[in-house]
């Protein structure tokens, strides 16, 4: 990537450590790198080091007395091929939002044309306040990236979304935008996620405690990695950031399996992760059901099997990857539907593992491919799993 140029924002977070790597990672790949910092950024993380790693002077005091006559947020504005802000604290993201300049970085964001990631970096309460998501609408609608956060451990010592995505992921974003290659370009990818609710009345429904975060994660690696991203989802919160994810909502397994089936054809991969209901009411009722007695009973049917069905469709060149829930038995068990839905690869998830599985930020699994090859990782957030279960795929992909 020589001749490429990368500006990146530090802002004062906890966070601002990690900006180092990323650094790193942009130097070692061949990029110029130069840094914008704030000035409570540099309680974190100190000029030299930056100096020395990016091999450039750091940009952080616009009265800074200088040999040169270039106004230089707008020099470097003009140099740089794209600004990554990472960490991005909520002052400079309600800054940036509001057209507010009064430092070094962010007079050089409004004086930037070219494309701006941000990586969003703070406590969990702050990162879901109403004025902070709002301030994040308002960057995408600039054409900003908003790239993670993540959800994890924070130094607060609370846990819930706001640590800074990971440098690689960041890294993984950025260099798959300004070169347009990734290990999935021209690929299509499709991904379900998130659970199904089966109606009994109009105001009660089966579901399960799936939060779609799996699948969500999938849609954004897949993506970053330049793939064009159908996910059909069912109720969920959640949102997708990444612009090459076109979204499908549903609700019940029959919607998940009807829109599965009109767009699997032209996919080159599938990934299901949804936690697709395994039985529904075989009616319901038309008006919501009295507490008349002290029983109810209710005659369930299955849903049509999504993964069998693309397993026995499946054609020459296509993957499909499915995903297991064990309680007991597991590996014999996910063994076993690996094969008999004729799937490529089967990711295994454990209820028996703690903070792995349904309603957490993290994950652990095992994936068991139909040559018998298995790839265990260990527990980490949704994230990087998501990134290790797509390692996997390219790497039978390549094959």
């Amino acid at each position: 990537m020589s001749g490429k140029h990368i500006v990146i924002g530090i802002t004062g977070g906890i966070a601002a450590y990690k900006s180092l790597f990323l650094i790193r990672l942009f130097k070692s790949s061949g990029y110029e790198v130069k840094v914008a910092a704030t000035r409570h950024a540099l309680e974190f993380v100190t000029q030299l080091t930056i100096e020395t790693l990016s091999q450039n002077r750091l940009y952080a005091d616009m009265f800074e007395p200088t040999l040169h006559r270039d106004v230089q947020h707008i020099s470097l504005a003009d140099w740089a091929d794209c600004v990554v802000v990472a960490p991005a604290t909520a002052n400079i993201i309600g800054k940036f939002a509001h057209g507010i300049a009064d430092d070094a970085l962010s007079t050089l964001l409004l004086a930037t044309r070219k494309p701006i990631f941000i990586a969003p970096a703070m406590n969990d309460k702050m990162f879901g306040e109403p004025t902070v998501q709002h301030n994040i609408e308002l960057l995408q609608q600039k054409g900003c990236r908003i790239i993670g956060p993540q959800s994890g451990f924070l130094a607060c010592g609370s846990t819930g979304a706001g640590r800074m995505e990971e440098p690689g992921q960041i890294f993984r974003v950025v260099h798959q935008h300004l070169t347009g290659a990734g290990r999935l370009a021209g690929k299509r990818v499709m991904i379900t996620a998130g659970p199904t609710y089966e109606p009994i009345d109009p105001v009660r429904f089966i579901g399960n405690h799936s939060s779609g975060l799996m699948g969500f994660c999938l849609a954004e690696a897949a993506a970053a990695e330049g793939a064009e991203v159908t996910l059909i989802t069912g109720p969920t919160h959640l949102s997708c950031q990444h612009p090459a994810v076109c979204r499908v909502d549903v609700t019940t397994a029959e919607q998940m399996f009807q829109e599965c089936m009109a767009i699997a054809e032209q996919q080159d991969i599938m990934i299901l992760s949804a936690a697709v209901a395994d039985f529904t009411p075989a009616q319901v009722a038309p008006e919501k059901i009295k507490k008349v007695s002290d029983s109810l009973d209710l005659h369930l049917v299955k849903t049509r099997d999504i993964l069998a069905t693309l397993g026995s469709r499946k054609r020459e060149g296509q993957l499909l990857i499915g995903f297991a829930l064990e309680t007991e038995h597991e590996i014999e068990n996910a063994t076993r539907k690996l094969h008999t839905k004729n799937a490529d690869v089967i990711v295994l998830n454990s209820l028996r593992d703690k903070g792995a599985g349904f309603g957490t930020a993290t994950n652990k699994v095992m994936m068991i491919t139909k040559e018998g090859k298995t790839f265990e990782s260990e527990l980490k957030d949704k994230h990087a799993i998501a990134n290790d279960i797509l390692d996997v795929a390219c790497t039978i992909i390549k094959q």
